[in-house]
């Protein structure tokens, strides 16, 4: 079984995906700090609000009545908080995301679109219908059954 399991593991498919993996989890972080950290400060603050992070509805009041400067200070008093503005951020990396991923597919096909495919030579043989055996393409008799072909 452990062999098994081995030589699943090593199997091209599997490295390719688990790679694939990993490196998606990077970029996830990549793409959550761009959003985060670059696009969204100054959308905020053209919007009138420095922080999406920060929009929230409070739907219930925690142990310590509000009003809660922040969603971390909402959360610490025990509230119940309806997060959109780190649903916009989501959003948003997901959008990004979306689209680099529709770029690299779009680059990954021109690529192959501009290597020429190389087509298998015509088959120089040919099978027989009675026994199965490989016979040359112009042969008008098996060679091992005898048997005439069309």
């Amino acid at each position: 079984m452990l062999k098994e399991f081995t030589k699943f593991m090593m199997r091209g498919n599997v490295l390719d995906m688990a790679v694939g993996i990993i490196i998606g989890a990077a970029f996830g972080k990549i793409v959550n700090s761009l959003v985060s950290d670059v696009i969204m400060p100054p959308i905020g603050l053209l919007l009138g609000k420095a922080d999406f992070s920060n929009l929230f509805i409070v739907l219930r009041e925690g142990s310590q009545p509000g009003p809660y400067v922040s969603l971390v200070q909402a959360q610490k008093a025990g509230a119940v908080t309806l997060n959109y503005g780190l649903f916009i951020n989501t959003v948003i990396a997901f959008l990004i995301v979306g689209f680099s991923v529709f770029l690299l597919i779009r680059w990954v096909n021109r690529l192959t679109a501009m290597v020429p495919k190389i087509e298998p030579p015509p088959s120089s043989t040919k099978t027989c219908p009675f026994c199965l055996s490989v016979i040359p393409l112009g042969a008008t008799r098996c060679s091992q059954c005898t048997s005439m072909l069309s």
